[in-house]
Order: structure tokens, then sequence, then C-alpha cells
């Protein structure tokens, strides 16, 4: 990886974060679902697609990593860890969803959407978007469709939480989420060199997303043993996911309307095929457990971690169970995952 940049790669990035920032900003305006996120992601596919030339240096690309694994690591606290011994049931079947649920969209992207094997593991992952899109950055494979189908799923999860609860006559916003006192300064630049000496480690020991998955190992450690507590400043978090929505439009850069276009239908099949299994899954365990269906399948479901919280809160679902499960769903999906990718290189070797 070359870390110094030339003149026109660096204008070439703050173009793209241009555009990520004003389409954070607009979706923010128009109240779209996750505008850090979907605004970002939206523009700078729009941009690529009429043919402009973006992307994002490789040290952003970096820093952006460790950023949001430093974000999904902080979610470890005294509340989910505890929820670890008391629900395993719940754990167990997630699990089992998970596997059936990438099991069978990968079947459903190779039979009817011409996906090659890897691809088609990163496109079924439940979740988990960032690492998805880490572990892409590494491999050969087609992360155009890969996106696409990631983005439609978050988005397509992002609006359905406030569809439903407004069916079931509730009320989600994200003030139902009890927020962590982010961590000062002081604290973050030492979880940031911290996680960027761990990434540089597993970067030697060739894994991929390195940096995202030595971020999250250090903040997951760091939160589960009570060393700091909190999460990310509201302002870094949402820097680090207006780049992150900017990384997923520029793989858009220069692909044409009818490759969306296509690939479309494979983001619909996959959303509803996860949305289906984490609703089936969901039943049993609301039984065994005496609470609501709607609040197990917020635990189960793949989408927003702070919009499931809440949904399932409203729903009347403990809200450590709902929060312990999407913890383990990230934890269980980032061994998944590359497992998932080696029995695909295999198959496509034999």
């Amino acid at each position: 990886m070359r870390w110094r940049p030339t003149l026109p790669e660096l204008g070439t990035t703050f173009l793209t974060l241009t555009i990520a920032a004003l389409g954070a900003g607009l979706a923010t305006l128009l109240h779209f679902p996750a505008p850090p996120l979907t605004g970002p992601a939206l523009a700078v596919t729009l941009a690529g697609l009429t043919g402009m030339r973006l992307d994002v240096i490789p040290l952003v690309r970096a820093v952006t990593f460790l950023v949001v694994g430093a974000g999904l690591g902080s979610i470890v606290t005294a509340e989910t860890t505890a929820a670890l011994t008391k629900w395993p049931l719940a754990f167990v079947v997630m699990t089992g969803g998970l596997v059936v649920t990438m099991m069978t969209c990968q079947w459903i992207l190779c039979r009817f959407y011409d996906f090659d094997r890897r691809a088609a593991v990163l496109a079924s992952t439940p979740g988990h978007l960032s690492f998805v899109i880490g572990l892409g950055t590494s491999l050969d494979v087609d992360m155009t469709r890969v996106t696409i189908v990631q983005s439609l799923r978050l988005l397509t999860m992002s609006l359905l939480v406030p569809f439903l609860a407004l069916l079931f006559g509730v009320e989600v916003t994200l003030s139902a989420v009890s927020s962590a006192t982010p961590l000062n300064a002081g604290e973050l630049f030492v979880l940031l060199v911290c996680a960027g000496l761990a990434g540089w480690g597993l970067a030697q020991l060739h894994m991929p997303a390195a940096m995202m998955v030595g971020a999250m190992v250090v903040s997951a450690t760091a939160h589960g043993f009570g060393w700091v507590s909190g999460g990310l400043h509201p302002a870094v978090a949402a820097i680090g996911f207006i780049v992150l929505g900017a990384l997923i439009g520029t793989r858009f850069s220069g692909v044409r309307l009818g490759a969306v276009l296509q690939a479309m239908g494979a983001g619909v099949a996959t959303t509803l095929v996860g949305s289906a299994v984490a609703a089936l899954a969901a039943i049993p365990v609301a039984a065994w457990l005496d609470m609501p269906t709607l609040g197990i399948v917020a635990a189960f479901a793949p989408g927003g971690f702070e919009m499931m919280i809440a949904l399932g809160s409203v729903l009347g679902a403990n809200p450590g169970l709902v929060a312990a499960c999407h913890l383990v769903r990230l934890l269980i999906l980032t061994v998944l995952v590359p497992l998932f990718l080696a029995r695909a290189r295999r198959a496509a070797l034999s």
C-alpha cells in the first residue's frame, strides 16, 4: 500500500469528500435514515455514475477504518457482557439463522444473479457493512454489486424500522437509546494509537481489513475490562461514517447505470431472505424467553444497531438482549465471513 499520495490523488480525495459532506448535509435536511452514511453513499454514487473519477487515498481509508472499528468495539458494555451469559439460546438460534441466511443468499446470488462465490459471500453477509467493505478492498472480487446489495439492505432496514413501528402504533426515536459519555480526546488518542499498532501487526499477518479488525479488538477489550467507557464523540463518528459512505459511493465511479439496476434485484432478494429468517428465528426464542416477538425480531434483524435497540426497547424487549445480540452478530460474522470466503475459494479451485 502506497501511503504518500500525489497531488492529483489528494485533489480527487478532496472532491470525493466534499461531495460526501454535501450529501450528508442534504440527507440530514431531507430526514434520510442514517444520513451520515446513506447521504454520502448516494451522493458519491450518483456523481460516479455521471463519469466523475472519485476515490479516497489509502491513508484516509486506514484512519477511517480505525475510527469505525473503535466505534464498533465501544458497543461492549457491562450490560451487553452480562447478557452474554443470560440468554445463550438467543445467541445459538441467531447464529444458526446467520448461517442459513448466508448459505441461502449465496445460492440465490450464484444461481440467479451470476455472482462469483466470493462476491456472493460478501453480498450475502447480513450486517457488518464496514467489515465487508474492508474485506472487499483486499480481494479481487466485483465489489460494485456487493456494495449495491449491502447498501440496499442497510437502507431498506433503516427505512423499515420506523414504518414497522408506525404500523404497531409506536414511535421510534434515537432518544430512546441512552447515549454513552463520549471518550475524551486523550482516551481516544491512546485508543486509536493502540488500535493502529494492533492493525499494523495484523497487517503483517496478512489479515484482511487489518486496521478495522485491530481497532475492534482493542476497543472491545478496553471497554469490556472497564479500562475506558463511552463511545465516539458524535462529530467524530459522523465524520467516520461520512468517509465510509464516500467509500461505498466510490465503488460506483465509472460504473454503468445498467449495472446498478441489474444488481438491485439481488439486493431486494437478500434483504427479504435476511428479514424472513430473522423473523422465523425470533418466534421460538420469544416464546422461550416470554418476550414480545417483534422485540426479538429487532434483536435479530440485520439493521442499524442504534435503531434496532430503539425499536426493541419500545416493543418491550430487554435492551441488554437487543444490544448483546447485535454485538454477538458482529463478532460471529467476523469469524464466519472469512470461513465462508475460504470455503468459496476451495470450491472455486476444485
